[in-house]
């Protein structure tokens, strides 16, 4: 996960440090020598400035524009439901959808009203607007039957084989069965017989310059239900401008948007890296990974949208205390030491501090609580609650970091249920922080019932753990090169059923894949909370997906977190 880059992968026979003290006797402490991967970014996302006044006038364009597209897309009511939904898709792969949230929200619910009667309107949809219909409405919550891909199948029970030329058919089947449900077999079916006819499809074309063909790559590399929104935007921004038939004033909306959004995005980074350096964590903090910008990077993913810009600060800046926390219970502190600061932690109380017995602890300690203090002022009277449930979370996050040193240190290797439901408690420290971007969103969606839901670990949640941890591990094992005598769930699960690590990751896949799948059922109406509180866990475990799928994208900085900072917050669309 975005902290957890050793935690459970540190080899069981090295001790991580010596005790400072023993019978009454000073011992000097063995500090570890490990060196992270520096801060790569230079001062280039430091001194960014744009003017108030720059940033108006660009926003006044947009809503501009915005006006006339609306008018143009949803002024007027239409029969042609195919036409609409398509209108609908594009506008969400422009990344444009939380503009028009409402009017998109009344025309699927129109369609879905029309949809529960098969026989009407729908009867002779071809595969490409069955699969647009399905993605849409299953993405919205709609309970639409995945039963309606039954008629493009024959009699033996199979895909029809002349689905296997519609490739654009074939692209559209393959989005939609990413958006099923446990216990969906033609989903499961579907998706299979799409991405071999895709592969197929590339394999036997010469060149992938094409539209179509860099769509297709792009979707079987990562489809959309597990990929960022601005950062699709990115990519398909400049497949839609090449198209022949695209509407200017919506492709002009999506550039000048997406622009917007990473002036402002840009300006919030450099203020908190400011933030970063002013307080010179990475002096007082050396053993620690200097990381503010990916950290922030992990924040967009969860929440890009221009009204949350207080929400992205003060996640940004916990998660940077977890990052330097995560790191002093891994890499550098001793037993001892740690239990101190975790009880100092559980106090919460500034006269706690004389009682550490580092200068590093102090140091920490005194800028978490400042900190926290800093941020309640940013809250209403009426919102500083909310502050109660991120110290919560910061809490039992910290929990699992001295649990796991003392299960490290004592050196017993779990069984595989063991580690998963040991990895639960750890991951849901981590999650609970996710409260921690609620804390400043303004808006009355955000209620106490929403805190009191994700401090009881829902199933979304526990989904989006169980990703994060295993595609994690997952990743360093097979990318990292693991040694078999550090501790994963790769190495549990191999140690306890006696199978190799391609079974062991074959295994550990398929649960991954599961879970997503219990994503999507949260998402069903009715729901236990707004649609918008459940996008941030998926929003996450999309975040995990682009960063952990080869690698540690988070502590190993590599080519996609580098591609995506630069897609997202370096590079302007011309």
């Amino acid at each position: 996960m975005l902290f957890v880059h050793q935690a459970t992968t540190l080899m069981m026979s090295t001790p991580i440090l010596a005790s400072s003290s023993q019978n009454g006797k000073t011992h000097k402490i063995v500090r570890p020598t490990k060196t992270f991967q520096p801060h790569i970014w230079g001062e280039r996302l430091v001194r960014y400035t744009i003017s108030e006044q720059e940033l108006c006038n660009k926003e006044e364009r947009v809503q501009e524009l915005k006006a006339e597209v609306g008018k143009d897309i949803f002024g007027e009511s239409t029969y042609d439901v195919s036409n609409q939904l398509k209108l609908i898709d594009v506008v969400g792969c422009l990344g444009l959808s939380y503009h028009f949230e409402s009017e998109i929200e009344n025309e699927l619910e129109c369609i879905y009203n029309q949809s529960i009667d098969q026989n009407y309107l729908f009867k002779d949809e071809d595969l490409h607007d069955a699969s647009i219909r399905f993605r849409l409405l299953r993405q919205h919550g709609f309970k639409v039957s995945s039963d309606i891909f039954e008629k493009f199948k024959d009699k033996d029970g199979n895909f029809e084989k002349c689905l296997a030329t519609d490739t654009l058919g074939l692209l559209s089947l393959y989005e939609a069965a990413h958006l099923s449900c446990v216990g969906e077999h033609i989903l499961d079916e579907a998706l299979a017989f799409a991405t071999r006819h895709l592969t197929e499809f590339l394999a036997n074309k010469k060149e992938h310059d094409d539209l179509l063909s860099k769509e297709i790559s792009r979707a079987l590399e990562r489809p959309l239900r597990k990929s960022l929104e601005k950062l699709h935007a990115r990519h398909f921004i400049s497949i839609y401008e090449k198209e022949a038939s695209h509407n200017k004033a919506l492709l002009q909306l999506a550039k000048l948007d997406f622009n917007l959004l990473q002036s402002m995005h840009k300006k919030e980074l450099s203020e908190i890296v400011r933030w970063w350096k002013e307080l010179d964590f990475v002096h007082k903090f050396p053993f620690a990974r200097d990381r503010i910008v990916e950290l922030y990077l992990w924040v967009l993913g969860i929440n890009y949208e221009p009204q949350y810009p207080l929400a992205r600060n003060i996640l940004t800046k916990i998660l940077a205390l977890c990052s330097i926390a995560d790191d002093i219970y891994d890499e550098y502190g001793t037993f001892e030491e740690l239990e101190l600061l975790s009880e100092a932690i559980e106090r919460w109380d500034i006269s706690f501090m004389d009682k550490l017995n580092q200068e590093y602890l102090k140091t920490f300690y005194k800028v978490l609580l400042n900190f926290c203090e800093e941020f309640e002022q940013e809250l209403t009277k009426e919102e500083t609650y909310r502050v109660y449930y991120a110290k919560e979370a910061f809490k039992e996050l910290v929990r699992a970091f001295l649990d796991e040193a003392r299960w490290l240190k004592e050196g017993r290797v779990p069984s595989f249920e063991e580690y998963l439901k040991f990895s639960m408690n750890n991951y849901g420290g981590y999650f609970k922080l996710i409260v921690s971007s609620l804390v400043g969103t303004k808006t009355n969606i955000v209620t106490k019932e929403v805190f009191e839901w994700l401090s009881k670990n829902p199933k979304i949640v526990r989904a989006s753990i169980t990703i994060s941890r295993l595609m994690d591990d997952i990743a360093e094992h097979k990318f990292e090169q693991v040694k078999c005598d550090e501790l994963s769930a790769v190495e549990c699960y191999m140690k306890q059923y006696g199978v190799s690590k391609e079974e062991a990751y074959d295994e550990l896949n398929k649960r991954v894949v599961n879970a997503w799948k219990e994503i999507n059922e949260e998402f069903l109406k009715p729901t236990d909370v707004a649609s918008p509180i459940l996008v941030h866990v998926l929003n996450f475990s999309r975040v995990v997906d682009l960063l952990y799928k080869y690698g540690d994208g988070y502590t190993q900085v590599g080519k996609v977190t580098k591609d995506t900072v630069a897609a997202l917050l370096i590079d302007p669309i011309p």
